[in-house]
């Protein structure tokens, strides 16, 4: 039986091929790291839970996408359908911090007239001697795109929690101040078969004989 979980929320990988999103994403759900990766072919899928508070457990359904053209024309049909974006750079390769800008506008234009969250990473920070993009103009990109800025190493297992649980509790704030909903049709949000209101009704309020309907079970 799978865990319970309260919100589910679609979350997509961007960027060129070779950044490191499948090993983020293995680093992530599976804890694990490998030196040689396989290019990914049209989209993989994973999930991992998060308990973002007390009684709010988000489950995550993670979307590898393929970084190269040729498979432009299947992941595109994943934006729509995604509530976050982690737009993803290697930091060693100057080009694929360049492509940002391109990942950003495409898949925006694409779902209008919604919205993603986004996080931009720069992947690959233990390769500290190779960096070809320096933090501050990584910042200075992700002030101008409005969006946070973190740098990652699946090898070393650095700050990768730490970026998903950022981009989670984003999106959880913007639901919680109704800027997100869930939407007929939009697999981005779901709400579980327990979901936990955000503002549910204080217990002390319950008339006697409602506690046991009003239980999420």
């Amino acid at each position: 039986m799978d865990t319970l979980w309260q919100y589910q929320f679609r979350i997509i990988l961007l960027g060129d091929s070779t950044v490191g999103k499948s090993s983020l994403l293995k680093r992530f759900t599976d804890g694990i790291y490998s030196d040689v990766a396989d290019p990914t072919v049209g989209v993989d899928f994973y999930a991992r839970s998060l308990d973002i508070e007390p009684g709010v457990k988000i489950k995550l359904q993670l979307w590898d996408t393929a970084g190269q053209e040729r498979f432009r024309s299947i992941t595109t049909s994943y934006y729509r359908n995604s509530v976050g974006g982690l737009l993803v750079f290697d930091l060693t390769n100057r080009k694929t911090f360049e492509h940002v800008r391109e990942w950003h506008r495409e898949v925006s234009e694409h779902i209008l007239p919604h919205h993603m969250v986004y996080i931009l990473i720069g992947h690959k920070s233990d390769l500290d001697k190779e960096r070809k993009v320096s933090r501050a103009e990584a910042e200075q990109l992700a002030a101008e795109l409005g969006v946070r800025y973190v740098e990652t190493s699946a090898k070393r297992n650095n700050n990768v929690d730490r970026a998903f649980e950022l981009l989670t509790r984003d999106i959880f704030e913007l639901m919680k101040m109704g800027e997100i909903s869930t939407r007929d049709g939009w697999d981005g949000v779901k709400s579980g078969l327990t979901a936990k209101v955000l503002y549910p009704a204080d217990e002390d309020d319950l008339v006697p004989g409602e506690r046991e309907k009003s239980c999420n079970c």
